[in-house]
């Protein structure tokens, strides 16, 4: 087993830092980008799979109205209330331990969502998917930004952002190739897929935390519980704001949240410090995932349900059709790992939302008379701003925190990500109800831009 290393880079006698390790596991070559980025690929694969699958899901599950905003938003839900928790549990009691539980864990709850006879358990199973993937996702990250400096570290946040892309286009295509055969086959493929990555996790180097500190109890029990509750709230509010179900949901999580906020604020130790927010770079980070969140991955986690509704596509072609976005998102985190083009993660994060947009204002109008030729330009498009931006939240996100909180850092840009994606999820089904695709593309095509121009103007004020 591999010694426990510190986060802190080791230095020279002349207190220079010494060049990043170059052995098994932080090289370039080593073990560790390949774990990362196999469990990551693996994880968004999972977080994808129903996208081109939600109108069959609907049916065999005798969902009700809200049916397509839970199986949309459920493993968000998991993701952003465990992300945190994760990250921080990452950098104190090692990462490579709780990136392996996160994997086993996925194969658990993977198994159970198989399972699932209604919509009920299909939500905690896929809640609980996103809970392990919080684990694979804030590790994963947190062993990259410990293993690699300099321009390794870019060549390991590149391969990040593929596998992110890649598991994307793999998604939605084993999802609807898989639910042929049967609805409950692509999670058993997961779950067998999550025993593999947890197997081969043993080779990665442990590390963690130069300085442990005390687990933040209280932010445990606030701060996850409010931001499930608040979304919550969003979902079940399209049958109705005024049900005492949702007053109760609303009423819970502006009590949670704001106990959180009342002792973080205060707090030696939180789980996210809030007074980092006062660091421009952090800011970008938080916001900027927000915003991603909920005016990029929300639309294209219901472009499938559009594209066989509107364009009268199957399963399976909408995801073929929807796989031109992702790999073009893959393609570009890629090949941007490695050039030195926008090198400041700010500037090409506000380009790539400002790409995204005009990708999906590419959209606008679309009828049942046109054909899948007529989105892909913008699919392609929107994938290539997609690209720049997962290389970019991913290198803002752990170099706008201290060295040795990298998980932290890591857990908390994926948090505001993947509630961001979940409350947009339950907004764009509710804009496209309301005013149609039209409706939803144009606020997201707004929320991006005002994104892109907050982080710039944040930027100029560092």
């Amino acid at each position: 087993m591999s010694s426990t290393t510190s986060v802190a880079p080791r230095r020279t006698a002349a207190g220079t830092p010494a060049p990043a390790a170059t052995g098994p596991g932080t090289g370039p070559a080593g073990p560790t980008v390949a774990v990362v980025a196999l469990g990551t690929l693996l994880l968004l694969a999972a977080y994808t799979m129903p996208i081109a699958v939600v109108p069959d899901t609907v049916r065999e599950l005798h969902t009700g109205p809200g049916g397509p905003a839970w199986i949309l938003s459920s493993i968000g839900l998991g993701l952003s209330a465990a992300l945190l928790i994760t990250g921080s549990l990452a950098d104190d009691l090692g990462r490579r331990r709780v990136f392996t539980a996160g994997a086993l864990g996925l194969a658990l709850s993977s198994a159970l969502t198989a399972l699932a006879p209604s919509l009920p358990l299909y939500v905690v199973g896929r809640a609980l998917q996103g809970v392990a993937g919080a684990a694979i996702m804030s590790a994963g990250l947190g062993l990259l930004a410990h293993n690699y400096q300099g321009a390794a570290r870019g060549r390991a946040m590149a391969a990040y952002g593929s596998s992110m892309g890649a598991g994307m286009v793999l998604g939605p295509l084993a999802g609807a190739g898989l639910a042929a055969l049967h609805r409950s086959a692509p999670y058993w493929f997961t779950a067998l897929a999550a025993l593999g990555v947890a197997a081969i996790a043993r080779r990665m180097p442990e590390s963690r935390a130069e300085h442990p500190r005390r687990p933040d109890v209280w932010g445990t029990l606030t701060l996850g519980p409010g931001l499930i509750a608040l979304t919550a709230a969003l979902i079940e509010g399209r049958q109705g704001w005024q049900r005492p179900a949702v007053d109760a949901l609303l009423v819970a999580a502006v009590l949670l949240l704001a106990g959180y906020a009342a002792t973080a604020l205060r707090g030696r130790a939180p789980m996210l410090d809030l007074r980092m927010l006062a660091r421009p770079a952090f800011l970008v980070s938080t916001v900027g995932a927000l915003i991603t969140g909920v005016a990029v991955i929300a639309v294209a986690s219901y472009l499938g349900t559009v594209f066989q509704g509107t364009l009268g596509l199957s399963a399976l072609d909408s995801a073929l059709l929807l796989s031109l976005w992702s790999a073009a998102a893959g393609v570009t985190s890629f090949a941007f790992g490695r050039v030195h083009v926008l090198p400041d993660a700010g500037h090409r994060f506000a380009v790539g939302l400002v790409i995204s947009a005009v990708g999906f204002l590419g959209l606008y109008g679309l009828s049942s008379a046109d054909s899948w030729l007529r989105v892909a330009p913008g699919l392609l498009v929107g994938g290539f701003g997609v690209g720049l931006i997962n290389t970019a939240l991913a290198r803002l996100a752990v170099e706008s925190v201290p060295a040795d909180r990298a998980s932290m850092g890591s857990g908390a840009n994926s948090t505001t990500r993947y509630t961001g994606a979940s409350i947009g999820a339950a907004l764009m089904v509710a804009l496209v109800d309301a005013g149609g695709l039209d409706l939803a593309i144009l606020v997201a095509a707004g929320l991006s831009a005002l994104g892109a121009l907050l982080t710039l103007t944040l930027r100029q004020s560092e």
